[in-house]
């Protein structure tokens, strides 16, 4: 379940869609290690890509969908659930966001909480799980799919690969090269199987 990401700056999100005009060109900077003063939670204002007529525009969505007069309470949404939904033509929560709110979340990194390793926290003292930083190796950026109803968006979750298997029973579903206009476009559900994503994983200290 992610919970924590190293979103772009709406700047650099809108440099990358502007660097698309110009092969070979590179908007952003590689960095080794996103501040973490700079990570998005849940209830976070985020640069998201979503569709404009035929292009992509930067919005700033916030993280999460309301529950229970809770503002933020649901920030990842199963694609399984979603699909479901969507083929039996329910109205739960996520067949009208999967259907006409897919879009875009450009970041340098997400992070996952190990299921059974413990460290101690900096803050209160007390053992949480030890959190692991997933990346694309080399890569200045990466889109996680996400959707999105009115101001909020959630992060779209599927079963995890060999990558991200150790560390948690889910993850993100990554898009690689070509795959966003798939997303966006009518073969969306072609994409839960991410097992041919290799994703780099740095242990917080």
């Amino acid at each position: 379940m992610c919970v924590r990401m190293c979103p772009l700056t709406a700047d650099k999100a809108q440099a990358v869609l502007d660097a698309r005009a110009t092969p070979g060109a590179h908007a952003i900077r590689y960095i080794e290690r996103p501040d973490p003063l700079r990570d998005a939670r849940p209830g976070s204002l985020v640069p998201v890509y979503v569709p404009e007529g035929d292009d992509l525009a930067v919005a700033r969505l916030a993280w999460g969908f309301p529950l229970d007069g809770k503002p933020n309470a649901v920030f990842n949404t199963r694609i399984e659930s979603a699909l479901e939904q969507l083929r039996l033509g329910r109205h739960g929560m996520w067949a009208k966001a999967i259907a006409q709110g897919r879009c875009l979340v450009p970041v340098r990194a997400f992070y996952e909480g190990h299921m059974t390793e413990k460290v101690e926290s900096e803050r209160t003292g007390r053992p949480v799980r030890r959190q692991y930083l997933f990346r694309l190796p080399g890569a200045r950026a990466f889109l996680l799919a996400a959707v999105r109803e009115g101001d909020r968006f959630s992060i779209v979750t599927t079963r995890p690969n060999a990558s991200v298997a150790p560390i948690h029973d889910r993850m993100p579903l990554v898009l690689g090269p070509g795959e966003s206009s798939v997303w966006l476009g009518p073969g969306f559900a072609n994409l839960a199987d991410r097992k041919y994503v290799q994703l780099q994983s740095i242990p917080e200290s």
